[in-house]
């Protein structure tokens, strides 16, 4: 056993040995958190709150082997190594394996080997012009569904017309600042930020902060209960998952008739997450947060879209036209963001490794010039998922490699049509719903 590690920084500490069960112990159940990158050991009890990611992705991997999160997420990683020299305690013990017996070995080092070739191929570098390009269609969007209303009168069809455009734009917007969030279009994280800002904050009224604190913990562990923000309607409004489900009837839990979870998926999914949830919940995080940076952005968009509307709708008028973007926006953004995972395995973390984490709770939609537009490529969503910082453009160019990979694991690689994505979430409801009931009535 490796003796207790001493105070952060001191030369003494770096040459100390641990065991993985000394790092596992230290997964913040006590407070402390230990993590391992490369083999080094690092003790980040006290730098989960100064994390720039959030405090909480970090903590997700507490006692374990955190080294292929940490080279996805990071595009400098060079100069973020020299920011955890002050939290590094020590390194793994010469007989410990370099990664918990969990993980697939093999795996881990293909995938390894399969991401530095798909950086010597260049596919983790953008083309700027797309990204100007696919900015340019939302921004003349923008213009034509006010010039609509200007131009030929607010008529309920102009009036219509202008909302589904309007809608596009709000879409279309949500894809493109997820670009910018995921770091994937320049190659220094300043210029990221601050278009998502841009992006997410005055063309859609949204707080770049929340977006970090929700989303990157979704990609650090996907479907994993209690760690991936997105499935936070189990319990509460739905069973998710063959195994949550059973262990949800199995404790004799019923917040919902689970059982027609698949029908009133219709009436509180879709339609109501935007416009009845976060579109108040924002205001809320960025004033408890005292995020004033993301608030000031997202008054541009309110005072904008506030200038430009009343005038010619009248406010009620305004309030209307706004809220039916909403609620258009929310069914467009619930069914293809949901249409990835919730059909997939949905459990507690088990410190699976990388890939198989991130396999088992992904599949992809067929391509399509449609489908990569529709769904901002979040139809290619295995490969996003594996290289959260690749310019989508790049992810059918991996795509490939990546099932070619996955075929000599024997793990699944799914892709589906658009509609029967859309049908498999209901159908995994229904399925889940009908677990938890047997479970509730007989076990």
């Amino acid at each position: 056993m490796a003796p207790d590690p001493v105070a952060a920084g001191t030369s003494a500490q770096i040459h100390r040995y641990f065991t993985w069960e000394e790092v596992a112990q230290r997964s913040g159940r006590e407070k402390e958190r230990w993590l391992v990158i490369d083999r080094k050991v690092y003790n980040i009890s006290e730098f989960t709150r100064r994390h720039p990611g959030g405090s909480r992705v970090i903590s997700h991997y507490a006692g374990q082997d955190a080294t292929d999160p940490f080279v996805a997420f990071h595009i400098n990683k060079g100069l973020v190594s020299k920011y955890m020299n002050s939290l590094l305690i020590g390194e793994l013990a010469p007989e410990q394996p370099s990664f918990e017996p969990t993980k697939n070995k093999e795996l881990t080092n293909e995938f390894r080997e399969l991401r530095a070739t798909v950086e010597r191929m260049g596919l983790m570098k953008s083309s700027h012009l797309f990204f100007l390009l696919y900015l340019l269609h939302i921004l003349l969007l923008d213009v034509a569904a006010w010039l609509i209303l200007w131009v030929f009168g607010t008529s309920f069809v102009t009036f219509l017309l202008s909302a589904v455009l309007l809608c596009i734009v709000q879409a279309q917007a949500g894809w493109l600042q997820h670009d910018f969030g995921h770091l994937s279009v320049f190659g220094t994280s300043t210029w990221n930020h601050l278009l998502h800002h841009f992006v997410i904050g005055h063309l859609k009224g949204a707080p770049a902060s929340w977006w970090n604190h929700m989303h990157f913990q979704h990609h650090a562990k996907p479907n994993c209960f209690r760690k991936d923000p997105d499935i936070n309607m189990h319990p509460f409004f739905f069973a998710l998952g063959k195994v949550l489900s059973v262990e949800l009837g199995k404790q004799k839990k019923k917040y919902m008739p689970y059982n027609h979870q698949h029908k009133y998926f219709f009436l509180i999914g879709p339609p109501t997450l935007l416009p009845l949830y976060f579109q108040w919940y924002i205001f809320y995080f960025v004033i408890q947060r005292k995020k004033w940076v993301d608030l000031a952005w997202m008054v541009t968009f309110y005072t904008r879209i506030f200038l430009s509307y009343v005038p010619l709708l009248g406010l009620k008028g305004f309030l209307g036209l706004f809220f039916i973007v909403r609620f258009l926006e929310s069914n467009w953004f619930v069914w293809v963001t949901q249409m990835n995972h919730i059909p997939m395995h949905i459990d507690h973390d088990r410190n699976m490794d990388w890939v198989s984490t991130q396999l088992q709770a992904t599949c992809n939609v067929h391509k399509s010039a449609f489908n990569d537009w529709f769904s901002g490529h979040l139809n290619f969503q295995i490969e996003h998922h594996l290289f959260p910082t690749m310019p989508r453009h790049n992810y059918h160019k991996v795509a490939p490699l990546v099932q070619s990979l996955c075929a000599k694991h024997g793990i699944e690689y799914q892709s589906k049509p658009l509609l029967s994505a859309f049908a498999d979430i209901v159908y995994s409801l229904k399925e889940s719903g009908q677990l938890w009931l047997d479970a509730y009535l007989h076990q």
